[in-house]
């Protein structure tokens, strides 16, 4: 089993990266999963205190549920992986079962800032995209599939993005064996991997 780590800023391009990697790779043997998926259950929170919680601070994780869940592929065993409301900001009451694969996908914007985490990753990789790509981005994907409107996103990036993602997601770059750039020279960036892939798996290209 091969298990990747991919992070980089909030709208940096991750999602199309892993998109990129999992075309390359025969379904029955990738599967992925999202640090999305792992912000803590606030059921007992009212909508409006939900509201108001910092989720771009490594606390918002459950973190140790992820390990947990990463422990138990490498076992072999499967798990149940929590589904989250980007709407009502809680997870639902959903679960979707995930199997162990010959590559795991872990994708997110904290992963590498926990050590534990990051040393389960076989491979560590960090997309790079600057500020003003990422929040443009950042308002798209909000405003169409988030229920969040202009002023809304435009505050959380000032307020918690921004400082958050300098103080704890930039940092972690060093961290990282490969740095892809979401412009020109990402197919190069993206095939490279692909083939690091490829030989640690012993697969053929073709």
């Amino acid at each position: 089993m091969l298990i990747i780590g991919i992070s980089g800023g909030t709208g940096s391009g991750k999602t199309s990266v892993v998109s990129q990697i999992v075309s390359e790779l025969p379904p029955d043997e990738v599967c992925v999963i999202s640090q999305d998926s792992y912000y803590h259950d606030t059921s007992h929170l009212t909508f409006e205190e939900r509201t108001k919680i910092n989720f771009d601070h490594p606390k918002a994780i459950d973190f140790d549920l992820l390990v947990k869940h990463l422990k138990a592929l490498r076992r072999g065993e499967s798990f149940e992986q929590p589904v989250y409301s980007f709407v009502e900001h809680n997870r639902t009451k959903e679960t979707v079962t995930t199997h162990p694969r010959k590559v795991v996908i872990v994708e997110g914007i904290l992963i590498l800032s926990h050590p534990e985490i990051r040393e389960m990753f076989d491979i560590k990789v960090f997309v790079h995209a600057d500020s003003d790509a990422r929040l443009i981005r950042r308002l798209k994907r909000d405003m169409a599939t988030r229920g969040r409107d202009l002023e809304e996103v435009i505050t959380r990036y000032e307020t918690t993005l921004k400082p958050m993602h300098q103080q704890f997601i930039e940092p972690t770059k060093e961290f990282a064996d490969i740095i892809i750039p979401t412009n020109k020279f990402n197919t190069v960036a993206v095939d490279m991997l692909r083939s690091i892939i490829y030989q640690k798996l012993n697969y053929s290209q073709a």
